[in-house]
């Protein structure tokens, strides 16, 4: 493959993500039209996308507030300790995550980051009681391990999952 179709590829894959970030529910003709390709090379891709675990999921973006749910995000900091045997497994099992679906709660998304902090979970949940709640069970599950934990409370969002609110002028009721 010459260099020149390989970053002609790349762009066009680019090209398709940007477009299934801003709609994935469009129907395959609509994002064809956006992307300025044919309905059968948008598929072809799309396919080779979720192949190549480019793409690994598709979801709808609520409003938490309208189903009576507030937005939390958990930022843990390790201790200096080593993990224990098995914290790797329990994180990547998902067992933290049935502890707060038991709660009525759920996680949005979990990530290992670089900074002050080295991981955050951010989630669902009735209150900040449910919350706190879900924090400190999280932290008991794992004694010695968490030097600082930080929980907040997600206000508003203005945009979410590179789409923004439709009710983000209502900021200003915040400020």
């Amino acid at each position: 493959m010459s260099k020149s179709s390989k970053n002609q590829r790349e762009q066009d894959e680019k090209k398709l993500l940007s477009e299934l970030v801003k709609n994935s529910h469009e129907n395959i003709d609509t994002i064809a039209k956006h992307c300025r390709f044919s309905r059968q090379k948008t598929w072809r891709m799309i396919k080779q996308l979720e192949a190549k675990g480019m793409i690994w999921g598709y979801t709808a973006i609520f409003n938490e507030q309208k189903i009576g749910l507030n937005h939390y995000t958990l930022m843990l900091k390790r201790s200096t300790k080593p993990l224990k045997e098995g914290t790797a497994d329990l994180i990547l099992s998902r067992r933290s995550e049935g502890i707060l679906n038991k709660l009525g709660g759920i996680i949005e998304s979990s990530a290992l980051v670089h900074g002050d902090y080295d991981w955050i979970v951010t989630f669902t949940a009735e209150d900040i009681k449910q919350a706190k709640k879900y924090s400190d069970t999280f932290i008991s599950l794992h004694p010695g391990e968490i030097e600082k934990a930080t929980l907040l409370q997600t206000l508003m969002f203005v945009k979410k999952q590179y789409i923004l609110n439709p009710d983000r002028k209502k900021l200003i009721d915040f400020m």
